[in-house]
């Protein structure tokens, strides 16, 4: 009696009706056939008691909809234990057997997985969905949540398993009861929007980039920029030629993204086609390795394996490999390297030939090294006699250090010194936040070099809520009201960003819009150096690792809204929340920006024109990190702290609040 379509989510799909009428032993032998591992006593015994408290709970129900057991949540690469299909309401249920109090995590849980489900499959959007932890532990017991009206997800019910079709009535009342089409919902597009960690595990994990992005058509699809990445890969191994492929694309564009895929697509150490990704930003390596570790080891529980994190993170240090790492190799060792194609991510940070240079000399006993880190770094591919792809992921606006060449280096060190090179490249790199329309036009009359639209992504896909966030943050960064002030208004309803004077009140309306195990967390301009009587020191030593994965309970976590995170910590990373604190390093007055860093007791300007452009990349990084919203603190001066003067503040705040950002403690509370 079983009704199964022809694409399946779920391990199990029935009708109400078709799920009453059959036996346990049927149900149960669909999840056990359909199950990825496995199937272990303890799980078998927990779906019987599944089954039985749903066929308890849905008598009543007949031909009132659809039941799903099993159902996988691609992004976060889980399964829902049950959704319910009733009526024009979606139950996502989250059953601990045996359990007899509710945790705050098997909450979160439910509260995520209802979430995923209406902000990225296209079916649920416009349903009702009401998310549950079911215990059976224990009984007598159903506390309700609130609807969150904006968007028709409840906040999560706790009940015992007793009370399960007493929450089901009481939630359909006397609603429309014309059911869904449960195949229909089932089959409904899902279009992910996963966070930089997610795609890297779902990626580590053997998915294709294709099944865990965006494919609409207001995205560029990042698995057609992968292939084109991919094919100029099998061209050059095809032709035996030489080449560098450029990727540029808008903060939160999934640069990294492609740079993972095609890090997994090539990952076989026996072939000539074997790549890897090497990264400059060290906490982001930090961080995905790490994430990569716990996830593999987790996985390695759920299959019912023994892995220790030793072994584990060995095989994620080969796929993921800091760049100073293949530096250093190549530096040791003269012969080429064992990959033919090197993947870098954020190649625009690679350094300079002074600092190269100097860090040659100090670290590594080479006086008179001439070469910027782009130059050498193109000589060890160029060691292979045959063939050889780099590419390089270019973000605009990203260089926040010194000593960070920029994207022209890279084209310099190709005309001066290696012309039988081909460059494969973005058009979009004459804009002028990549720096490198000179070096472009260099190039002009040069032979072997080719432009892709394909290899730009100009839409982010970290701000699912709003496209644009990246377009509106460069225009309020390049004083552009007007049409800073259009782009909010565009997406002001769907992605709040609000301002106030006070932390303490950013603190509680971060606290407030999270839902679920929603990450977020305070970041802050590395020169923010007058924010300590607002307990936020940057000096302060914290460990991004433990900020962006612990969770609630860690005291080291971004939740706790004490350790801050600054513009190197962040780069490359999101929050869903963000609260941006806005020191007196970066100020609006006489209608322009002007440049500080706080030295001994007092603020200086910053008069070179290069560590202005990194202070104002600094705060580009900041104010795109947030994937669903933000809350900017700019503190009010303080009269006797001449170091905080009121003058150093309010220009900053007016400025913000001119292109339109509403006032937290107003309308937009």
């Amino acid at each position: 009696m079983t009704v199964h379509s022809t694409f399946e989510r779920a391990y199990y799909s029935a009708t109400i009706d078709g799920f009453l009428l059959s036996s346990d032993l049927e149900v149960l032998g669909r999840l056990v056939t359909q199950s990825e591992f496995s199937v272990e006593l303890p799980q078998r015994e927990a779906w019987q008691v599944e089954i039985q408290c749903l066929r308890d709970s849905l008598r009543g129900l007949l031909g009132r909809g659809h039941l799903f057991l099993e159902f996988v949540v691609p992004r976060l690469g889980k399964r829902i234990d049950a959704v319910l299909l009733l009526d024009q309401v979606l139950f996502v249920l989250e059953f601990k057997v045996g359990q007899s109090s509710f945790a705050r995590q098997d909450v979160d849980q439910a509260w995520d997985y209802a979430l995923d489900l209406k902000n990225f499959h296209e079916t649920s959007r416009e349903l009702v969905i009401k998310p549950a932890l079911v215990i059976t532990g224990a009984t007598g017991q159903l506390v309700e949540g609130p609807e969150r009206l904006h968007d028709k997800v409840t906040d999560p019910a706790r009940l015992t398993a007793d009370r399960l079709e007493e929450f089901l009535l009481r939630s359909l009342g006397q609603g429309v009861r014309e059911s869904l089409n449960g195949s229909q919902w089932q089959q409904g597009q899902y279009r992910p929007t996963p966070t930089i960690i997610e795609a890297a595990a779902a990626l580590y994990r053997g998915h294709a980039v294709d099944e865990i992005s965006r494919s609409d058509a207001g995205a560029k699809n990042l698995a057609k920029t992968s292939a084109a990445v991919a094919q100029i890969i099998e061209r050059a191994r095809a032709e035996r030629l030489k080449g560098i492929c450029l990727v540029t694309g808008v903060p939160g564009a999934g640069k990294t993204l492609v740079g993972l895929n095609i890090a997994t697509q090539f990952q076989d150490p026996d072939s000539e086609l074997h790549s890897v990704y090497l990264s400059g930003n060290g906490p982001l390596v930090d961080i995905l390795r790490e994430a990569l570790t716990r996830d593999s080891v987790a996985r390695a529980r759920q299959r019912g394996e023994k892995q220790t994190k030793a072994i584990a993170r060995q095989a994620v240090k080969a796929f993921i490999q800091p760049i100073h790492h293949f530096r250093d190799e190549c530096l040791k060792d003269p012969e080429p390297p064992p990959e033919h194609v090197t993947i870098f991510d954020e190649a625009q940070r690679a350094w300079n030939a002074s600092k190269t240079a100097d860090f040659m000399a100090r670290k590594k006993g080479r006086p008179g090294f001439t070469m910027s880190e782009p130059a050498f770094l193109i000589s060890c591919l160029d060691r292979h006699p045959d063939w050889a792809v780099v590419v390089c992921l270019v973000g605009g606006g990203q260089e926040i250090n010194s000593g960070e060449a920029g994207i022209g280096e890279w084209l310099s060190a190709v005309q001066s010194s290696y012309p039988d090179w081909h460059l494969f490249m973005s058009p979009t790199l004459t804009d002028t936040e990549y720096g490198a329309g000179e070096s472009v036009a260099a190039l002009a009359d040069r032979p072997r070099v080719s432009f892709n639209d394909d290899l730009h992504l100009s839409v982010s896909m970290r701000s699912y809520r709003a496209e644009h966030v990246s377009s509106f943050v460069k225009k309020v960064l390049d004083l552009e009201v007007r049409q800073a002030s259009e782009l909010h208004r565009a997406f002001a309803a769907r992605y709040p960003i609000v301002l106030t004077r006070s932390v303490a009140s950013a603190r509680a309306w971060l606290r407030t819009q999270a839902r679920g195990s929603e990450r977020f967390g305070l970041v802050v301009s590395s020169q923010a150096q007058r924010l300590k009587p607002h307990a936020i020191d940057v000096r302060s030593p914290m460990d991004p690792v433990n900020w962006f994965l612990n969770d609630k309970a860690d005291v080291r976590s971004s939740y706790y809204l004490e350790d801050v995170a600054t513009e190197f910590h962040v780069q490359g990373l999101e929050l869903d929340w963000a609260g941006v604190v806005w020191d007196g390093d970066l100020r609006f007055a006489k209608g322009r920006w002007e440049h500080h860093s706080f030295v001994g007791d007092r603020w200086q300007h910053i008069h070179k024109i290069d560590r202005q452009t990194y202070l104002k990349n600094a705060y580009r990084v900041l104010l795109t990190r947030a994937r669903q919203g933000m809350v900017i603190v700019v503190p009010e001066g303080a009269p006797d702290d001449p170091t905080r003067s009121a003058a150093y503040y309010d220009g900053t705040y007016q400025y913000l609040k001119s292109v339109g950002l509403a006032e937290l403690n107003g309308a937009a509370n």
